[in-house]
């Protein structure tokens, strides 16, 4: 029985699994960069983004769950990934970061661009600004992302080339949220993340 499997039997939520990922350290790739399979993230227990999204996926898909990821593009080349779920018709995500505004949202969105503009104001950094996203299936990847024993860059790649749905926001929200980091640093917690 793999990892996911045994975690699938008391993680049944996308709650529970957000929770769960958000207890284990992030991995820094220390050692060089990474992208293990969700048997080998899980069972490293230390996990990034795209290696979180890849975990959620593969224990929430013994409950029904499709497995869908939210991929993010930035102006930086910083780009981010979030597993993405619907439940009684709104979207909701996992995920997991260095930065505090880009885990998860419980299922409350109507649209997944109303989804994405929740992650649009946390996002904003000394380089960052989400410019684009796109919904995919990671069983399009055609890598074995649920339990490779090698680095599935394939992900990666098949994410990267994919054509993402512009985001625009004015230059003036923009420019107040760069002065707004600058001046603070990130975005305090707020009560719609998880």
């Amino acid at each position: 029985m793999g990892m996911s499997q045994k975690l699938a039997k008391t993680l049944k939520t996308p709650r529970q699994v957000q929770k769960y990922l958000r207890g284990l350290p992030y991995n820094r790739e220390e050692k060089g960069e990474t992208l293990a399979s969700a048997e080998v993230a899980l069972r490293r227990g230390r996990l990034h983004c795209c290696e979180a999204v890849l975990a959620a996926a593969a224990i929430l898909e013994h409950h029904g769950y499709p497995p869908l990821v939210l991929s993010f593009e930035s102006k930086d080349g910083l780009d981010h990934v979030l597993f993405v779920f619907k439940e009684r018709g709104r979207w909701g995500a996992v995920g997991r970061s260095r930065d505090e505004g880009l885990h998860g949202r419980p299922p409350r969105y109507r649209s997944l661009r109303d989804l994405v503009w929740s992650y649009y104001d946390p996002y904003v950094d000394k380089s960052g600004k989400i410019t684009g996203y796109r919904l995919a299936n990671l069983d399009d990847t055609g890598a074995d992302w649920r339990a490779s024993k090698k680095n599935i860059w394939k992900v990666d790649k098949y994410l990267v080339g994919l054509k993402h749905k512009p985001l625009t926001s004015s230059a003036a929200r923009y420019k107040k949220l760069l002065r707004d980091y600058l001046r603070r640093g990130p975005m305090p917690r707020q009560p719609h993340w998880w």
